[in-house]
Parts: C-alpha cells; structure tokens; sequence
C-alpha cells in the first residue's frame, strides 16, 4: 500500500484520506440540506403559512444566528476533543432539531427549530475543515478544499430537487422530517467512518505541556516534537497577545479591508439567489414549480463546479488569489444587471443567468478564503478570519430579511437585483485596487513557504482555531 507523510510527520494510508474527503463532503450536504431548500420551498411555504417574503427571508436568517457565536465555541471544542464527535454530535443536533421541528405547528416553531438547527451546524463547516486538513498534503490541499466546500451546494442541488416536490405531496412538514432524516444519515457516516490521521493523538496529548510551557506549538518547526519543548521555559519568553483594540486594527490593513468587503458582497449574492431565486422564476417569468426547481439546481450545481474551480485557478493565478475573487463579482454583478432589466423576464434567459449567478455566487469562497489567510499578520491567521467571518455572518443574516422587505415593499424584484448589483460593483471599485497583491508563490514574513496552497492549509485549520492560543498568540 502507498503511504505519504502527513502534516504532522507520521505516515498516512493514502487510499483511507479519500475516505475522510468523502465523508467530511457529505457531512456537510447532509447538515445543510434542509436550510439550503428553504428557498426553494418558497412557493409551498408561503402558501400553508400566509408569509411575507420578508418572514421567508428571516426563516434563512435564523439557522444563522447562533453560528456567530457558535463559530468560535466549536473551535474550541474541535482542538479540545477532536473532530468526530464534535462533528457528529452537531449534525446530531441539526437531525435532532429538525426531527423535532416535524411536529411544530406553525412559523414561530419553524424558527425556533432552525435556531437549533444553527448551533448544531456551527460544528460542521469548521469541523470538516478541520478533518480535512489533517489528511492532506499541502500539494492537493487546494483541490480537497475545493471539493469539500462543494458539499454546501451539493446539498442545496439535491434538497431544492427533492424537497419542494414533498412539501407540494405531503406538506412542509414531511420536507423537514425529511431534512432531520438526511442530517441523520449524515451525522451517523461522520462518526462511524473518521480516524484521526496518525500522529494526531500523540500530538493532542503532549498539548497541555506545550501550555504549561507557555511555547506556542506554531513557533515550534513541523518536524520537531511537541514534548521537546521544555517544561520549565519562564512564561515572560511567550508572546503575548495584543489587546483587542490593536487586533481590531487589523481590519484597516488593505488586504484585510479588501476581503471584508467582497466577502460582505458575495454573501449577500448567494443570499439573493436563495430567497428570491424561486419566487422571481414564478411571479416574473412564470415557470411552475417543477420547472423553477430545475434551474435552482442547475444553479447549486455550477455552484459546486465554482468551488473545485475557481480554487483551483487560485492555486495556479500568477497575479494572486484575489484575482478569482474579483472576477466572481464582476461576473455576478453583470448577471444581476441583466436581470434587474426585461431580459430576465424571459424564462431561458433568466435560468441562464441563474446558473452563471450559481457559478460565480456561490463558487467565490474557495479563493476567497485563501486569500484571507495570505492577507493576515504571521500569527493572527486565526483571530483574522475569525474577525472577518464574523462579519460576514452579520450579512448573512441581514441580507435575506432586507431582500425580502425590499420585494414586498417595491412590489417587485428589480430593486433588490439591482441594489445587490451596485453593492457588488462598488465593492469592485473599491478593492480592484491598492494594496499589495499576494500572489500564491509569496510567503509571509516570518514564516516559511510552504508551496501554492500551503496558506489553504493555514485558512481552513485557523476556521476552527481562531480561539485556541497557538492560533491568536
């Protein structure tokens, strides 16, 4: 059997981390599918429920609340306990909350279970992340990135193929039965079929005395033992933190500035196409709600086929990882002018855009993220995307309501098409340029070069450790 070395210098069995990929991806479709189809389910819902599109786009909202926080409780969890049962347990959670939410009785209850289902999901993005990295060498980190994150709209494609036609069948609430089902599956495979890669509990076992020792275990050189770091080192030789305000400032650092913005942008984007994509296929270019299911497949699905490859060309873009980051919003900028005007009221023309808005507005994160990691401090990778992701989640959860009110409030769609289009332009405006480019061959000062996706590494590993004190020291 071939062997590679792994991240934390032991062998690992080559055909077993393809395994972890799997799993970690369907994990991740399996937590995510009921919220990734309430969109779809827009028609059905509003129909049995007598909502707004306001009330829809806050169902969206609350499976977002509790992750602002929830985020950065599950990082310290993953480094205290380790992946499977953190990750288990939550898309236990998610399975749990929506088996229960079988039962509610109307929309308060709904937003009350997809609050549960929130906290439950805060373990799963950063865990799979997590579970990912510690499987895979820097050189196809980039591509198991890429594919892992496609597990979000892989689960979105299925759900909004499958979901609306149960609620139409058998009701809203057999959808989400049939949600709390899939989460279960989900968080049942994770537990059954992840091992830590080898190395990995000698390593988490030697950490408490890296602590007393007060020597940052990411000071120390990859090959070199945790346990040789010595137990009586003063604690005045470790770093220390700097207070918030100064950490803070980090967000006036172009780069850093350059990712809050587009992220800000893009998340919004990819709220639009959730909470408004059905309704706008059915009130404007009067597809039924077979056929509007269809392209908000399609549409998850060039989002998938985004996120393998717009990371991919940012492991291969000579003029930086920003740069698939900026396409994605000059491309979905056009697609929201065009149907923000008559054109999109045609039906060919509208799944068209939809399908391109899925490939740029959901494919963006994979460089995003990269990019991210390039733009922080040595040191603070952790504490930054940790700052910068928390910002984003506020507009993850603002954007879907504020879409919503905007329909209702105009009456129609061309103003909400039209203000994420000016959002995302102006974002484009802004951050085209100034500030240095990083492309992926340029380390950090301070740190080693690691090769074109090394940074991928640091990017998805720092998701779950932006607490833990190697990663904010």
């Amino acid at each position: 059997m071939s062997h590679h070395t792994d991240a934390r210098g032991g062998p690992s069995p080559l055909p077993y981390r393809w395994t972890i990929l799997g799993v970690a991806t369907f994990t991740q479709a399996a937590a995510c599918f009921f919220v990734q189809g309430i969109g779809a389910m827009a028609v059905p819902l509003q129909n049995a429920l007598d909502l707004s599109t306001t009330q829809l786009g806050l169902l969206l909202s609350a499976s977002q609340l509790v992750p602002l926080v929830g985020l950065l409780v599950a990082g310290e969890l993953l480094d205290r306990y380790g992946e499977r049962w953190v990750v288990g347990i939550g898309a236990g959670v998610v399975a749990a909350g929506l088996l229960a939410g079988s039962l509610a009785r109307g929309y308060a209850s709904l937003l009350v279970v997809l609050l549960v289902v929130g906290a439950g999901y805060s373990a799963i993005q950063p865990g799979g992340s997590k579970s990912v990295a510690a499987w895979f060498e820097p050189s196809r980190l980039g591509f198991a990135m890429g594919v892992r994150q496609a597990g979000l709209p892989l689960g979105g494609a299925v759900a909004v193929a499958v979901l609306p036609v149960v609620a139409a069948a058998s009701g809203w609430r057999v959808a989400v039965l049939v949600g709390g089902l899939v989460a279960l599956a989900g968080a049942v495979a994770f537990t059954v079929l992840y091992r830590r890669p080898p190395g990995a509990v000698a390593e988490r076992a030697e950490a408490p005395v890296a602590a007393t020792a007060s020597a940052p275990v990411a000071a120390a050189p990859v090959s070199a033992p945790v346990a040789a770091a010595p137990v009586s080192a003063p604690v005045a030789a470790a770093p220390v933190s700097p207070p918030l305000m100064d950490r803070l400032r980090l967000l006036r650092e172009p780069a850093m500035a350059k990712a809050l913005l587009s992220g800000t942008a893009m998340v919004s984007v990819h709220s639009g196409i959730g909470v408004l994509g059905a309704l706008y296929l059915h009130d404007v270019t009067g597809l039924g709600a077979g056929a509007a299911g269809a392209v908000l497949v399609a549409a998850q699905v060039a989002g998938m086929l985004g996120r393998i490859g717009l990371a991919a060309w940012s492991d291969r873009s000579r003029a930086g990882r920003y740069r698939p980051v900026l396409a994605s919003m000059v491309a979905a900028a056009a697609a929201l002018v065009a149907l923000a005007t008559p054109l999109g009221g045609h039906p060919l023309a509208a799944a068209l855009l939809l399908a391109w808005l899925g490939f740029f507005g959901i494919g963006w994160y994979g460089p995003w993220v990269a990019h991210l990691a390039e733009a922080a401090p040595p040191g603070r990778t952790g504490f930054a995307l940790g700052l910068v992701m928390a910002v984003n989640q506020v507009a993850v959860i603002l954007a879907p309501p504020a879409l919503g009110l905007l329909r209702d409030t105009t009456g129609g769609y061309s103003a909400a098409w039209s203000a994420l289009a000016a959002a995302t332009a102006g974002t484009v405006a802004v951050t085209a340029r100034g500030g240095k480019r990083r492309g992926p061959e340029t380390s950090r000062p301070g740190r080693p070069h690691l090769g074109p996706v090394a940074d991928d590494t640091a990017a998805d590993a720092s998701l779950v450790g932006a607490t833990a004190p190697r990663s904010t020291a």
